[in-house]
């Protein structure tokens, strides 16, 4: 058999797997949307759920969701990228770099629903947050730092050195080039792992149900220390336990589609920020 055979049957084989993971996400989404899409309609995205949530909306769980998603980028982006920036352009690569990455690769691996409980012990009942969305944000912020930490270290690992050789030359110091050169450059990459991120955020159950998630809450929440709804739990509940699963069924189906539609929002914007930022680095 010559090479050129082994390679056609190479690319076959890859070319079926594609199609096949490709064919299994299509089944999952058309299975999804079939049965979502028919109790999707304004009343269920604006009004609150009613009647055992067999009947009404899902707004204060879409609310919750947002505010959870949003409180925990505020926590583990800055937190994240500023640790990324350290480990690449300051600390080089010795022992106390290799034992951080070690750790943030251990953590990443952690189950969800440890750092649910982990959640629920310090924010909830040490620190006296109680159940509540900045005790659910600072625990979701946790849950997906390792991911922000590692796909920013990747995106400045991968800006030319020559960019940091040129900037130095030019007389930029050390933190300016890293704030006008290296940060602009691996911004797009950056904004890879922060989606990344936000779609483990907004479909994790474990971790808010200690910290935050609330079973039946019609009214949205007013302040940082309140309980919320959100979606991943609200479908939980709807599919498995404490109502009638029969009748609210669809309307599970329809919080899935809006779960799923989030996340994809939130991809298509990364897409367009990515595609602005990378022609505007072009033109520079």
């Amino acid at each position: 058999m010559n090479k050129k055979i082994k390679q056609n049957i190479a690319f076959f084989v890859f070319r079926l797997f594609s199609l096949l993971i490709v064919g299994v996400l299509i089944s999952i989404l058309g299975f999804i949307a079939i049965n979502g899409i028919q109790v999707i309609d304004w009343e269920f995205l604006t009004t609150a759920p009613k009647e055992g949530m067999t009947e009404g909306g899902i707004f204060p769980a879409i609310v919750g969701t947002f505010y959870l998603v949003v409180g925990s980028l505020i926590f583990a982006v800055p937190l994240g990228v500023m640790s990324a920036i350290y480990t690449v352009e300051y600390a080089g690569n010795g022992r106390i770099v290799r034992f951080i990455r070690m750790m943030t690769n251990n953590l990443a691996s952690i189950p969800s629903i440890v750092f649910g409980l982990f959640g629920m012990a310090l924010f909830v009942n040490k620190l006296g947050f109680g159940d509540s969305i900045i005790a659910g944000s600072l625990t979701l912020g946790l849950l997906t730092l390792p991911i922000i930490i590692r796909t920013s270290e990747e995106a400045l690992k991968a800006v030319p050195e020559s960019y940091r050789t040129g900037s130095y030359a030019l007389g930029a110091g050390k933190l300016q080039t890293i704030r006008k050169v290296i940060l602009p450059s691996a911004m797009p990459n950056i904004l890879t792992g922060i989606i990344l991120s936000v779609g483990r955020v907004s479909g994790e159950t474990a971790p808010i149900l200690f910290t935050v998630a609330a079973y039946f809450l019609p009214s949205l929440p007013d302040s940082i220390f309140s309980q919320a709804m959100a979606l991943p739990y609200h479908l939980y509940v709807l599919a498995t336990s404490g109502t009638d699963v029969e009748a609210s069924r669809p309307i599970a189906y329809g919080t899935a589609l809006v779960l799923i539609m989030i996340v994809l929002f939130f991809n298509l914007l990364a897409a367009f920020l990515r595609q602005r930022l990378n022609k505007k680095l072009k033109q520079h």
